[in-house]
């Protein structure tokens, strides 16, 4: 503006300069005379190209004053545009700091999140010799008997008689497990039992005659693996195995009857189940063990016939302790290892299981329930049902001495001969006399009629005089001195 005004000033000055001039170089000094007509005509002339020339450079400087005022707008937003990016770089890095600081906040939060069971052990854990995380185990089931068996009331003669007196190691387990961490461990645990005749593998084809004739070279001692598993300890309501394990029922049945050593529970007994096979476990306590369950996804040929077959086979149990009573459920259904390449199934095995009882110090006593369905039907076109019922128990004197006793009733082939019918006792009294032996004075008897039926005990039961199964009949009778050794 100042720039303006001083230009503008200017011009005028010289305008009134152009005005004067003429009459000033005209003038004489000593005469006075008014201007001509034509004098002063070009007189306006001049001020009036003077005043266009004013005009003109006002237009340029109000041009050139808008141009000013424009830059300096821009400049002014300009800066405030980079004041506004520094602001947002700030708000960046602070919002940068803090996400920083969550992350932080989160990892600790996850550290925490761990099971507080794992955390625990975590704590107490502590890095030693391989051999400090290793522990040996074993157990033996002997006995020293006299077995006495007869069909129709006669004893049999020949290679099929297994009467007589003598001393028997019928199980030897051996284990070792190893703690890796607080979650990982591994067992190895080998069965060494009797073998008579052809082994149970069902891969296995005789050369004898005719074809599946056991062969008697296979008679003796097998040695078996039992269980071989890695497990992870994610938590005690979250336990997986993957190997050969014990299953959900048989093993938990044990555990509440406690007389393994004397004979194997009702269902394991009479081959309705097995104790382990090879696959995926799942296991846990709910609860604080009010609660316990497992799942297991196996092969289905046992743990002495590892197969692969076109399907799996699924055993469960969900179980409950109170105050000393106990109550499970189970159950099995699959194809028992025989859905191979090539084979024909046209049935399914499958089984119910039910538990309940009551323990204390004093006394125990339970009840087992089983019914199968087509359970060694699976490769046949007929099908058959099975039921299967234990009552045990036993009461405790002291903690050295006991008296205990068992009853099993079954119907193994409830469409295919209705007739046949199993029933079994024992009976016996128990000694403790240290910590890892039990020495028992038993009696067992077992009667099949109208039929014959495979045991744990052998086969048993025959055809009458006639040949009819009807009226047939086979009796086991055994008495003897029964232990178990366990370290």
């Amino acid at each position: 503006m100042t720039i303006r005004r001083t230009l503008l000033a200017g011009a005028g000055l010289g305008a009134l300069a152009l005005c004067a001039a003429p009459t000033l170089a005209k003038a004489p000094v000593h005469h006075k005379k008014a201007p001509s007509a034509s004098a002063n005509s070009a007189l306006l002339e001049q001020v009036k190209a003077l005043q266009e020339q004013i005009a003109d450079l006002s237009a340029r400087l109000n041009v050139q004053e808008a141009a000013q005022r424009e830059t300096v707008a821009n400049v002014n937003n300009a800066q405030v545009a980079a004041s506004s990016a520094a602001t947002q770089a700030a708000q960046a890095q602070t919002a940068a700091s803090a996400a920083q600081v969550a992350a932080s906040d989160a990892s600790k939060a996850a550290t925490k999140a761990v099971p507080a069971a794992v955390k625990t052990e975590l704590a107490t854990f502590s890095k030693g010799k391989w051999w400090d995380s290793t522990t040996v185990s074993g157990r033996m089931y002997f006995n020293f008997s006299n077995v006495d068996t007869k069909v129709n009331g006669v004893k049999p003669v020949g290679t099929g008689s297994n009467n007589g007196t003598g001393f028997n190691i019928k199980r030897f387990y051996l284990g070792v497990d190893h703690t890796f961490s607080p979650i990982f461990a591994a067992n190895v645990t080998m069965d060494v039992s009797n073998v008579v005749g052809q082994t149970n593998s069902q891969n296995f084809t005789s050369t004898g005659t005719p074809a599946g004739t056991n062969l008697p070279g296979l008679v003796g001692k097998g040695f078996y693996i039992k269980k071989a598993y890695l497990q992870a300890k994610l938590d005690p309501a979250f336990i997986v195995r993957l190997g050969a394990a014990d299953l959900p029922w048989v093993p938990y049945v044990e555990g509440q009857y406690g007389y393994r050593h004397i004979e194997n529970t009702i269902a394991d007994r009479t081959s309705f189940a097995t104790s382990a096979d090879w696959g995926i476990h799942v296991l846990g306590d709910l609860a604080g063990g009010l609660i316990s369950y497992q799942v297991s996804v196996v092969d289905g040929g046992g743990y002495r016939n590892v197969k692969v077959s076109n399907s799996v086979d699924v055993e469960g149990r969900v179980s409950l302790n109170y105050k000393g009573f106990y109550a499970a459920v189970g159950g099995y259904s699959g194809k028992l290892g025989n859905d191979t390449e090539g084979a024909v199934t046209p049935n399914t095995a499958s089984r119910e299981d039910a538990l309940v009882g009551y323990k204390n110090k004093l006394f125990n006593v339970g009840l087992e329930y089983f019914h199968a369905k087509d359970y060694k039907n699976v490769t046949t076109v007929a099908e058959d049902k099975a039921d299967g019922i234990s009552a045990f128990g036993n009461v405790n004197f002291n903690k050295t001495w006991s008296v205990f006793g068992r009853y099993d009733w079954i119907k193994p082939t409830k469409i295919t001969n209705d007739n046949t019918k199993d029933g079994y006792y024992n009976v016996g009294i128990q000694w403790e006399p240290v910590k890892i032996v039990d020495l028992a004075l038993v009696y067992k008897h077992e009667r099949v009629q109208d039929g014959t039926f495979g045991t744990q005990n052998g086969t048993i039961g025959g055809a009458n005089p006639a040949g009819s199964l009807v009226g047939g009949r086979g009796t086991y009778d055994e008495f003897g001195l029964f232990g178990q050794i366990r370290f």
